[in-house]
């Protein structure tokens, strides 16, 4: 998420264990996922490579997030992503632009909907992350919008991941200024976070 709208492409390819056989995840999401303010090794999507790394697990892990994503930006951009990369699995954390932007609900989950599809089209595992946002957009906005992930879980079959802001957002030692975007301190947080919740649905 992105107030200066600067948009930063994080397009890069983490190997971690080359071989035939290895599975790979792309982390298709907004500045949360692009490492938003900082250096590609300090950003929580290396650390996950790291913990792979440390669990002999082998997996190849993409990043194609892009900080202001949307969900439609993120509609118009996953078949060429797909097909470029075709990965195992993919890690959708997307919509928190939409809910900075004010938009309905229902465009987010039929925006979900179209890039889950796009990728059981590919028969590729999908987990989509809960994104939760602050009360001061409205508690009528905040409830619609928050449960518009659990509903595309249920509708599609996808497994919903934990908000992996849960532990980080409210602390002010791990955010930036802004109180959006983690700082550097969180990104081991968040890679744990991640890492535990997706370790057992991989193969």
């Amino acid at each position: 998420m992105n107030y200066l709208k600067i948009l930063i492409i994080s397009f890069f390819t983490f190997p971690v264990i080359a071989g035939e056989g290895t599975s790979s995840l792309l982390i298709y999401g907004d500045s949360i996922s692009a490492g938003y303010g900082m250096e590609r090794e300090e950003q929580w999507s290396r650390d996950l490579e790291v913990l792979f790394e440390k669990d002999n697990f082998k997996i190849k892990i993409f990043n194609s997030s892009v900080s202001g994503e949307t969900t439609g930006g993120g509609v118009s951009r996953i078949n060429k992503v797909l097909e470029e990369l075709q990965p195992s699995y993919v890690l959708l954390e997307l919509g928190g632009n939409d809910a900075l932007r004010g938009y309905p609900p229902d465009r987010i989950y039929q925006n979900l909907m179209k890039m889950i599809n796009a990728c059981k089209d590919r028969g590729i595992e999908v987990f989509l992350m809960q994104i939760k946002i602050l009360p001061n957009y409205g508690k009528r906005y905040q409830t619609q919008f928050e449960s518009v992930y659990s509903k595309v879980s249920a509708v599609s079959g996808v497994t919903l991941i934990p908000f992996m802001l849960e532990e980080v957002a409210l602390n002010k030692e791990l955010m930036f200024d802004d109180g959006i975007h983690p700082n550097e301190a969180a990104q081991p947080l968040i890679a744990k976070f991640v890492f535990e919740s997706l370790r057992e649905y991989l193969k």
